[in-house]
This record gives C-alpha cells, sequence and structure tokens, in this order.
C-alpha cells in the first residue's frame, strides 16, 4: 500500500477523531464521507461503501475509548443511562452490521444519509433550560430510551458507525438529558455499540485492515486531546459545531446519491 495513502488515511483519523472526540461521537459521520472521498480525490484507489462502513466500525471502537476515558473522573458519564441504552444498542448494531453484507451500497449510502438528516434536523430544534439540571436529578423515560437505543443500533451496525451522531440529538432531543452528560454518556454507548458493529462486520469480511490499523492509531492519538478540549467549551458552541458538522455531510451524500 503507497505511503501516501496511508498517510492520508492517518490524517483523515486524526481530524477526524479530534473532532469526535470533542463534540462527543464515536467519529463516523466525519469519517465517512472523508475516506469515502478524499482518497480518490487526491488519486488513490476509492473505497467501496462495505469497505467505509467496516473500517469506520473499527475506528469507532478506540475512538469512543479514547473519549471515554477522558470523561472518566468528570461525573458526567450516566452509569444507568449506558447500562439501558447500551444493552440494547449492542444487540441491534450486531444484527445491522452483520446484515449489511447482504444490502447493495447505495443502501448503505441511503441509510446514512437518512440518518445524518433525521439528525441535522434534530440539532436544531430548541433545547432551552436543557443545561439548568443537575446532574443527580436528571429523568428520563427507560422504556423509550431502549427502544431508541434498538433502532439506532440496526441503522448503525450498517454504516459502520457507534451512531453518536444520531445519539446525541436524540438524547438532547428527546430524552432532555443535559449537554455534557449527553456528550460523555453517548461516548460510552456509541463504544458498546461499535463492539456490536465491528463483531458484524468481522463475521462478514467487511473490513480492510490495514487502514482500519491506520485510524485505529490516529484516534487513540486525537480523540482523548478532543474530548479534553471539549469539556472546556461552552456547550451551545458544541452543539453548532456538531450540528454543522452532520448538515454538511448530509447534503454532501444526498447530493451523491440523487
Amino acid at each position: 500500500m503507497d505511503i501516501g495513502f496511508i498517510v492520508t488515511i492517518f490524517l483523515i483519523g486524526l481530524v477526524g477523531s479530534f473532532i469526535s472526540g470533542m463534540v462527543g461521537i464515536g467519529g463516523s459521520i466525519i469519517n465517512y464521507p472523508m475516506l469515502l472521498y478524499i482518497p480518490p480525490l487526491l488519486g488513490f484507489t476509492a473505497f467501496s461503501a462495505h469497505d467505509v462502513s467496516g473500517i469506520s466500525a473499527v475506528q469507532v471502537v478506540f475512538a469512543t475509548i479514547g473519549g471515554v476515558w477522558a470523561y472518566r473522573n468528570s461525573g458526567y458519564l450516566n452509569k444507568n443511562l449506558i447500562l439501558y441504552m447500551g444493552t440494547a444498542i449492542l444487540i441491534g448494531s450486531f444484527a445491522g452490521g452483520y446484515g449489511s453484507d447482504l444490502m447493495p451500497e447505495t443502501a448503505v449510502n441511503f441509510i446514512y444519509a437518512i440518518l445524518a438528516t433525521i439528525a441535522t434536523i434534530m440539532m436544531f430544534i430548541p433545547k432551552k433550560g436543557l443545561d439548568d439540571v443537575p446532574a443527580n436529578q436528571v429523568k428520563y423515560n427507560k422504556i423509550l430510551a431502549v427502544i431508541l437505543a434498538l433502532i439506532v443500533g440496526i441503522a448503525a451496525g450498517i454504516v459502520g458507525a457507534g451512531g453518536s451522531f444520531i445519539l446525541v440529538p436524540i438524547m438532547l432531543v428527546v430524552l432532555k438529558i443535559p449537554t455534557r452528560m449527553t456528550i460523555a454518556t453517548s461516548l460510552a454507548v456509541a463504544f458498546i455499540s461499535s463492539i456490536g458493529s465491528t463483531i458484524g462486520k468481522i463475521s462478514t469480511g467487511q473490513i480492510s485492515y490495514l487502514p482500519a490499523a491506520v485510524l485505529i492509531v490516529s484516534s487513540l492519538i486525537a480523540s482523548p486531546i478532543g474530548a479534553k478540549i471539549g469539556q472546556k467549551m461552552n456547550t451551545k458552541v458544541l452543539q453548532v459545531v456538531l450540528a454543522i458538522l452532520i448538515m454538511a455531510t448530509a447534503i454532501k451524500v444526498w447530493m451523491d446519491i440523487l
């Protein structure tokens, strides 16, 4: 494999993982379009949608580990929410990851575009007073959290994501979880989800291991740095950054599909 290609993959991983750690996502929302479009733009062989979803699945495991580790002593990890949503999303992501091998590339890209569009719309819904609730007084509908996590897991498993780019707006808008708790907790839930996605992808031979290994290294470097910076940023700024990223990738993928 060409050294320039490896460097390109590494830089994609650095950028994607830094931003993902900062805004509390696994990184697939950023890495998926970059892996799909940047290598051929620079003259390298293009990845297929199945290749990208497989590589992304492995990368998200390590990006979320780094993010969760950075938040371990922050007090923002809601353990009960991680247990409820994590269990449901693990089941869904394995099913999605395993079943995605039977789907055409256009269907994988279509599901990614749908997820990104829903996430974009939800991120722009007003969230007044959300961050005024103390961490020890946060309440949510457990049954709804489980059902939503299962659905997100299936879709995220198909595109090789941890699902946090859709989990974040769901937690903010539907479950009414404060922003910093949402960011930290979604990273933990996405980590569990990415395990299911990765097992499903490995079982069906959808992973290119060298590019995945390069992304893993860059994720372990950049994700904790992004998470540390994210803890110091204004929560409104974090929400805007995430919304813009999701919207931009959704528009690009829809343009290609249509």
